[in-house]
């Protein structure tokens, strides 16, 4: 029991739920719609929708094992109570383990590039991985880089659906398709953009809370690097370029008289990010900073369910 404990938070389980959801979500409320209104047939069948989520979720657990394994000793110093490995995991296993759910995820995408005409699946998991090794390995202790990393293939996750789908290239019923194929990039970008900021904003406040333990195992996070008032400065400028781009998203579709969305939007995702940025120079500890981090999270979950409004109301 133990062990099943410590395997479950060391794979952060939580956050592979979110990706699960995500993924689904997009689909379903976002592709799926535009699709059955272009009256055209999926390239990705929901079986190999199916196998393509569980991958991303094998990816992502393998690159929190990963991650965990090189930053044992850091851990040690940042959050005490939440090291697993040598804690019910031994390191030999975590490593079994790493590459026991990486290969899964190869063999989800080969079979998906062999089953259908998509054929970025198997290249697009393996590219992943390796990101995440050398994130792990490398990029996370250095200015920048590993934050703006872990944002991209988190808003990645979103994209390679619909780059997954060749009929959006080659629509069967084009005359039907152009105001769809509008909305599935827009709401692409739109979605895209959104994983990408938000996730680049949470990973600098992580390193925010994380500053004790980074220095003294010689990282050059950006709180080490600038110091906290200049990251401070960096995470509001991006919660600012979230806040106007969920405004002029508001003004865009109050002329679709979307008055419900808007204000979902505004009580659910504007509000707390003004929140976010008026507590965020109020922090003065790790507690402080993991608690925005949550907060973040919050946010990320509420734009996640906001997909289902272009499922019921497009």
């Amino acid at each position: 029991m133990k062990a099943a404990i410590a395997f479950l938070g060391l794979i952060r389980w939580p956050n592979l739920v979110f990706i699960f959801l995500t993924q689904i979500m997009f689909r379903y409320c976002v592709l799926y719609p535009a699709f059955s209104a272009a009256h055209i047939s999926h390239t990705v069948t929901d079986y190999h929708f199916f196998l393509i989520v569980c991958s991303y979720v094998f990816i992502a657990a393998a690159g929190y094992i990963i991650n965990d394994y090189f930053d044992l000793d850091i851990d040690l110093v940042n959050k005490p109570g939440k090291v697993f490995i040598t804690n019910g995991i031994s390191k030999g296993q975590a490593l079994i383990w790493y590459g026991v759910l990486n290969i899964l995820a190869i063999l989800c995408n080969v079979y998906v590039d062999m089953s259908t005409t998509t054929r970025a699946g198997g290249i697009s998991a393996i590219i992943c991985i390796l990101l995440l090794f050398f994130y792990s390995r490398i990029w996370k202790k250095r200015f920048l880089i590993g934050n703006i990393l872990i944002a991209a293939i988190t808003a990645w996750s979103i994209t390679v659906l619909a780059i997954l789908e060749d009929n959006l290239k080659w629509p069967e019923a084009a005359q039907y398709l152009t105001f769809n194929l509008n909305r599935i990039f827009l709401l692409t970008i739109l979605y895209t953009a959104f994983a990408f900021i938000v996730s680049l904003i949470r990973e600098v406040i992580k390193d925010m809370e994380d500053i004790n333990g980074d220095s003294r195992y010689g990282c050059r996070t950006m709180p080490i690097v600038w110091g906290l008032s200049a990251s401070r400065v960096f995470v509001a400028t991006w919660l600012v370029v979230l806040i106007l781009m969920l405004l002029v998203t508001g003004i865009f579709l109050s002329a679709s008289l979307w008055w419900l969305f808007i204000v979902y939007a505004f009580i659910f995702i504007l509000f707390p990010l003004l929140s976010i940025l008026r507590n965020l120079f109020q922090a003065q500890n790790a507690a402080d900073y993991h608690k925005l981090s949550k907060h973040i999270k919050i946010v990320m979950l509420m734009g996640i369910l906001s997909m289902l409004f272009f499922k019921y109301m497009g």
